[in-house]
């Protein structure tokens, strides 16, 4: 007995629990510090206070965290798309139902108590979406297939977006992830991140000048000679020089005229050697990409509403913004970070935290408050942990002898990726601020009980590989 006790703590992964109980203890501290009140020193016993409701939601975590161990993993992938088909009714009941928060209907309200449906659609979807692609001969080449994966998580996220909210529709992008790892062709990624890229370019720049330069890059790929590339490289770089020089000097209508050149001597060439298959793919992409291109900023200026075109402005042109404005929660973000210096001010003593110079610090922006108390270290020590356990859910994805499993693992480490990424990227005014939790640091019991279940639920799968099936 004492033998195959030992054997079964083998089998369970301990670096993965402690990061999740050191992120969960280091998350309350946060919370309690941001939320502070010399007057009530023990509001985190008081369960009506926020720091007593978020003590609460910690205490049930960690209940969670066991039951969900004591359950077979084999209770999830029976179950997974019951759980998706429940989480889906929320998420449309409570479009109609649900309490209106910060312009956003996406909670259900009872006392005290209140839950968001959007964060366990996360994991709801996750179960689903693995428990498909884990099915006999299902291949994401094949187009039902992958037709029926995208429905997944982006029906779901068409229904968060209709709340609306954003940032957490975003986060079911994450699942692109997981089919990635499945076999998805990595074209897809390529198009989706070339279409942001020209939003973005969009945006920053004239479309104008985007579509110039879109006809730059397709005169040299009209160019490219595989037999001689270097021809290739030297005409490019010497148009991309005239360019930059003509964008320097502000003439920008004359920027078009090498960018025009290069492409139709080039068009003629292709011609002229009936390369017509080259022409039948780059012209429609150009079209299509300068269209896109004009289509993105004219939808920016004509049916963003005006809050929405401030979120993107604080992120590519803070120029435009007012600093006591929409700009206020970046700089104040910025400036508490920056205080905190190489080892902080120490627990409780940070000024801009205490005074609650940033908004909702204790929730999305919770990454300042580590960030001016614990300073460059304490904010390194976080990254390390949210890295260290990303590299372990793609360890025990990769271990695991059950394709379902698998799935699961890369499901689970797109989400915390994504909103790890883009919380932090935000506080530091890298990403656009879209309204995304940090997991298991921000307040809020809806998506702490989540992101626990989500790792209780791996870590009790991976225990499977030591099982014969």
């Amino acid at each position: 007995m004492a033998q195959k006790s030992l054997s079964k703590d083998k089998t369970f992964d301990w670096i993965t629990m402690s990061v999740y109980f050191s992120l969960l203890v280091i998350g309350w501290f946060m919370v309690f510090s941001t939320l502070y009140d010399e007057k009530n020193p023990y509001a985190f016993l008081d369960v009506t206070t926020q720091v007593g409701a978020q003590s609460l939601w910690v205490v049930l975590s960690i209940l969670v965290f066991v039951s969900a161990l004591t359950l077979d993993w084999k209770f999830w992938n029976t179950l997974a798309f019951p759980i998706y088909g429940i989480t889906v009714f929320f998420l449309i009941l409570v479009l109609i139902f649900g309490d209106v928060r910060n312009g956003a209907r996406a909670w259900f309200s009872f006392g005290f108590f209140s839950f968001q449906p959007s964060e366990w659609a996360k994991f709801g979807t996750a179960l689903a979406l693995s428990s498909y692609l884990s099915f006999f001969k299902t291949s994401i080449t094949n187009t039902n297939v992958m037709a029926i994966s995208l429905a997944l998580f982006l029906g779901p996220a068409l229904l968060i977006l209709l709340q609306p909210d954003f940032g957490s529709s975003l986060v079911y992008l994450s699942f692109l992830i997981l089919l990635y790892r499945r076999g998805m062709s990595p074209a897809v990624l390529l198009v989706g991140f070339s279409f942001a890229a020209i939003f973005i370019l969009s945006l920053l720049y004239s479309p104008f000048l985007v579509s110039v330069f879109l006809t730059y890059l397709a005169g040299v790929f009209f160019m490219f000679d595989y037999e001689k590339p270097q021809r290739a490289i030297l005409f490019g770089v010497g148009t991309l020089l005239v360019l930059i020089f003509l964008l320097l000097q502000n003439e920008t209508l004359a920027v078009a005229i090498p960018a025009m050149l290069l492409f139709l001597v080039y068009l003629f060439i292709q011609f002229k050697k009936r390369n017509f298959k080259i022409l039948s793919f780059v012209l429609p992409v150009l079209i299509l990409a300068s269209s896109f291109s004009f289509g993105s900023s004219y939808v920016f200026d004509n049916f963003l509403k005006p809050h929405q075109q401030e979120r993107i402005n604080v992120w590519l042109r803070p120029e435009k913004c007012d600093p006591r404005g929409s700009l206020y929660n970046i700089i104040q973000s910025k400036m508490a970070i920056g205080s905190g210096g190489f080892a902080g001010k120490g627990f409780l003593q940070g000024e801009m935290t205490k005074l609650n110079y940033v908004p909702e610090q204790s929730t999305d922006f919770i990454f300042t408050s580590i960030g001016e108390e614990q300073g460059f270290i304490g904010s390194l020590g976080v990254i390390i942990l949210f890295t260290v356990l990303l590299i372990r859910c793609v360890i025990i994805a990769e271990r695991a002898n059950l394709e379902f499993i698998r799935n699961y693992g890369y499901a689970v480490a797109g989400i915390l990726l994504v909103h790890f990424v883009f919380n932090v990227g935000m506080t530091m005014g890298l990403l656009p601020v879209v309204g995304i939790p940090l997991p298991f640091l921000s307040k809020g019991g809806s998506s702490l009980i989540a992101f626990t279940i989500m790792v209780a639920v791996l870590i009790k799968m991976d225990m499977a590989r030591f099982r014969s099936n």
